[in-house]
């Protein structure tokens, strides 16, 4: 019986190899900006069910300075619906976030202009490379029967 399975031992242990290899390798350092446009995707609502129900969500957008020695401006907030049409301008002028702060925007639950192909265009700068901020949204509703 000990026959039987000689060579799966060897084909076993290379798998297993090749499941971790990864792990060993340093990482390519981040790549540092003074600025960007950033696309963030958000869903002012979902479908469930068979019959495609919508779902209305409340959408939080997190801009998150993730530097810890440099500031940033966030030069516009801008939200816009399914369709490509600007919905709202969130900021009038820019606003700076210092090291490690962070920043949200909300849209209200009974906003259902938004789709669920909203999304944001958020334009940020910086005075020198930095690592560059984390933007996401996070969705949450309910619904009952």
């Amino acid at each position: 019986m000990v026959k039987k399975y000689r060579l799966a031992y060897p084909i076993l242990l290379i798998g297993l190899l090749l499941c971790v290899r990864g792990t060993g390798f340093a990482q390519q350092a981040p790549s540092l900006s003074k600025g960007q446009k950033v696309y963030v995707p958000a869903y002012s609502h979902i479908y469930t069910g068979n019959r495609q129900i919508p779902t209305f969500l409340t959408v939080t957008l997190s801009i998150r300075n993730t530097d810890i020695s440099h500031g940033i401006e966030v030069v516009s907030v801008d939200y816009y619906n399914t369709k490509g049409t600007l919905l709202k301008k969130y900021l009038p002028s820019p606003i700076s976030l210092k090291p490690l702060e962070s920043i949200r925007y909300v849209v209200d639950y009974d906003d259902k202009a938004g789709g669920a192909g909203a999304n944001f265009i958020v334009e940020w700068r910086s005075e020198n490379p930095i690592n560059p901020p984390i933007m996401e949204t996070i969705m949450i509703g309910s619904r009952s029967s």
